[in-house]
């Protein structure tokens, strides 16, 4: 059995691998906060020179980080290490023998299993209270910071709420240390698990209280801190009433905020889809962001071009999200704007214009404009864009850093005239991006066309003609995009072949992936690309992660399905290989979904010689279920007329309501709302699985009756056995009628089943 202690220390030491800040826009990670790294030094390295997905085109240096991956000092901006009053230094005392000892025999019993449940908390409230002045020696030394963390995990809220009181002078302090910040982490996610308790609020309401007016009066060390900035943020999500371990606060997946930019998936609010929320301390949430604000503007730009200072300020940016009041306070300050009656149209000073756009070309202060462009209010949005963006887009969009913020910035745009705007700097340029890099910004400007429907045949041929020669066949267009890099890395270009085993690029796959949901006569020329494509290239793209998702992305749209299937076929003899892949288990799915019969049973008969192999596989179970080609090798008839009667109704389905993809330039009002197009494909989804449940449902039916009725049948003649010559005669010649008769009954009423569903179906 593992001690609390042992559980403890392998907690500390996991965290010191995996516990790092990440910052969560477009792909580029900030690996800034190493906080469990007590037996090293501060040293934080990026993953192998990546600042997102445009990063691949080049190994320049950006703010605060050198070529190789290592971080830099900090003061390498010109804006740093400007704060005017720094804090004095308190020199740790020595932990006594005496109180060393008294807190190894805690963890002594701990370990020894020699506490009852309801002893506990008495326990640690006791040892908590002979922590008493002694709060800050102890909660930042190695070895006792780990028992401080079991005592205020298992303490009740008085004990917890006394122990911060306590040591809330020198709070900061210990959230600094590489230690300290542990136990000050502890202490905040044990006062907001005893938010489950009402009673409790208004006693951690007045220990918050304490602690944010101590760190109201000096914030700007804890938040240039690596460790102080990441238990800010915490006590932020804290008053915020949010989880401290929010991803979307703390480490968002950088894939999920591309998916939204472009129309991958749903966009929401940051904090809307948060299942776990707790009653939070909205006025100390106020009190504590502005109090931090409170500064002079030198230091404001200090703030936004430190790494550690710019997560903070991007979680306080979140957690107001949908509270315009209070983001049209906060946002001017950072930038630059001081008046004390702000006004619409008023809220930005031109003569500091010019300052923020150089300022976005620092690292962490182009992180922080991108959530401010999440964030503001539709007014601001619009001022910004008008007098900060307009005339500099193609400036921003050149630079390895800006180029992030014209992404978001593209992707949060309001309305047509701005994107009007956007067009008229941008649209020219589509080769010149592309040759620098800069995919990102042409991904984003493509998929805000689509959902703002405007420029859309504009921006399809502009990017096709950008991976074109002048005068040439679109014939390799979608070739040409999968492997951007190694296409505008070719100094001939016209020589340019596929690069056979070269991984496809992550942006040129996005960007195929939103062209195949325009409509079909816009993108003529990707669809001729594709299904025109040899059949091994077509294999070789089916089998990395970024091809397989265009494939996926083209059987989605509503290209016709003679030309599905004509690219179908190509992988024919080879879905059982494709299967065998992580990311080919979903292409094979979706091939056999858009598949006629002869297709399908083509699939499964290239998965049915892997048959053995693909339950060893993570996919591959759901996959033989989901084809049935169990099925299929055992009674391949049936499965034959089963396969024709789904198709059959969702013909039927498709006939009264049309497909969830297809799009009609009548119904433009339609369009304009994503999320309604959003909501009727998925419930096209939901309709075609309860169609195959109510199917499968049916088949059950029809054996279940059958299996009855061969049970019946054993009885009659296990009783015949018993009766005269002349049952057995009679028993001889109705047996084989009642089995037929009942039999097609049965098969009837599972059709007829099957019908009502349909029909049923069709009526909602």
């Amino acid at each position: 059995m593992v001690s609390v202690g042992s559980k403890a220390l392998a907690s500390r030491r996991a965290r010191s691998c995996c516990n790092l800040v990440e910052d969560n826009l477009m792909g580029r990670e900030d690996k800034s906060y190493n906080q469990g790294s007590r037996n090293k030094g501060m040293s934080r390295k990026t993953k192998n020179g990546s600042f997102g997905f445009d990063a691949d085109h080049s190994n320049k240096s950006v703010s605060g980080w050198a070529t190789d991956g290592t971080a830099k000092p900090k003061n390498s901006s010109k804006y740093q290490n400007t704060f005017s009053e720094p804090q004095p230094s308190i020199v740790r005392k020595q932990v006594d023998p005496e109180t060393t000892k008294y807190f190894s025999e805690i963890v002594n019993l701990f370990e020894s299993d020699g506490v009852d449940f309801e002893e506990r908390p008495v326990i640690c409230g006791n040892a908590l209270e002979e922590a008493k002045g002694k709060e800050f020696e102890l909660a930042t030394d190695y070895y006792i910071s780990h028992t401080l963390q079991i005592l205020l995990e298992g303490c009740n809220v008085d004990h917890l709420c006394d122990f911060l009181r306590g040591c809330a002078k020198v709070f900061p302090l210990i959230s600094m240390d590489r230690s300290g910040s542990h136990v000050a982490e502890t202490a905040l996610k044990s006062l907001a698990m005893q938010l489950q308790d009402d009673e409790a609020y208004s006693v951690i309401e007045e220990t918050l209280t304490n602690l944010c007016k101590v760190i109201v009066d000096s914030p700007f060390d804890m938040m240039c801190n690596c460790y102080g900035s990441h238990v800010f943020r915490s006590l932020l999500c804290l008053c915020g009433g949010v989880p401290l371990d929010s991803p979307e606060f703390h480490r968002a997946k950088p894939s999920m905020i591309l998916a939204e930019r472009l129309n991958l998936s749903a966009s929401s609010a940051p904090g809307n889809n948060l299942s776990h929320r707790h009653q939070g301390f909205p006025g100390l949430l106020k009190f504590l962001v502005l109090g931090m604000l409170k500064c002079s503007e030198e230091d404001v730009k200090s703030l936004l071009v430190d790494q550690y200072s710019s997560l903070v300020l991007q979680t306080a940016l979140k957690l107001f999200a949908g509270h315009d009041q209070q983001l049209l306070q906060i946002i001017p300050v950072l930038l630059n704007c001081r008046k004390e009656n702000l006004t619409e149209g008023n809220f930005i000073e031109m003569t500091a214009v010019g300052d923020i756009v150089e300022l976005m070309k620092e690292a962490a202060c182009s992180h922080l404009m991108e959530v401010i462009l999440a964030v503001s209010p539709e007014s601001l949005y619009g001022e910004m864009f008008a007098k900060i963006f307009r005339k500099s887009l193609f400036e921003l969009s050149s630079h390895h850093c800006g180029n992030f913020v014209v992404q978001a910035l593209i992707s949060h745009a309001r309305d047509q005239e701005q994107m009007e705007c956007i067009w008229e700097e941008l649209g020219p340029k589509f080769r010149d991006l592309l040759e620098m890099g800069r995919s990102g910004v042409i991904a984003s400007l493509i998929a805000t066309s689509q959902r703002l429907h405007i420029h859309e045949h504009e921006v399809c041929k502009a990017l096709a003609d950008a991976v074109c020669l002048p005068n040439e066949s679109p014939r390799f267009v979608v070739d040409r995009i999968l492997f951007l890099e190694s296409y505008f890395a070719c100094v001939e270009k016209s020589n340019w072949k596929w690069p056979s085993g070269a991984k496809i690029h992550v942006m040129g796959s996005l960007i195929l992936q939103t062209v195949f949901k325009f409509q079909n006569q816009l993108i003529q020329p990707y669809i001729t690309s594709l299904t025109s494509m040899e059949a091994d290239h077509v294999l070789e793209a089916a089998k990395d992660a970024g091809g397989a998702r265009t494939i996926e992305a083209f059987l989605d749209s509503n290209a016709s399905g003679k030309l599905k299937h004509g690219l179908i076929n190509k992988l024919r003899g080879h879905f059982g290989e494709l299967a065998m892949h992580s990311s080919g288990s979903f292409t094979v799915e979706k091939c056999f979904n858009a598949s006629n019969l002869s297709l399908r049973e083509a699939i499964a008969s290239d998965l049915l010689s892997v048959q053995s192999e693909l339950p060893k596989t993570k996919q591959g179970p759901y996959l033989l279920r989901k084809l049935d080609i169990d099925g299929y090798a055992n009674r391949p008839d049936q499965w034959r007329s089963r396969q024709a009667s789904k198709q059959s109704t969702y013909k039927e389905f498709y006939a009264a309501f049309g497909s969830g993809e297809a799009k009609s330039s009548k119904s433009d009002s339609f369009l304009a709302d994503t999320s309604k197009s959003t909501s009727l494909t998925k419930g096209i989804k939901d309709v075609r699985k309860e169609i195959d449940h109510h199917l499968a449902s049916s088949e059950k039916y029809v054996k279940h009756a059958v299996v009855d009725d061969v049970m019946k049948l054993k009885n009659k003649k296990h009783k015949r056995g018993h009766g005269g010559a002349s049952e057995k005669a009679s028993g001889s010649v109705n047996q084989k009628p009642f089995l037929s008769v009942d039999l097609k009954k049965n098969k009837r009423h599972g059709q007829e089943e099957q019908s009502k569903a349909s029909r049923k179906k069709l009526k909602v």
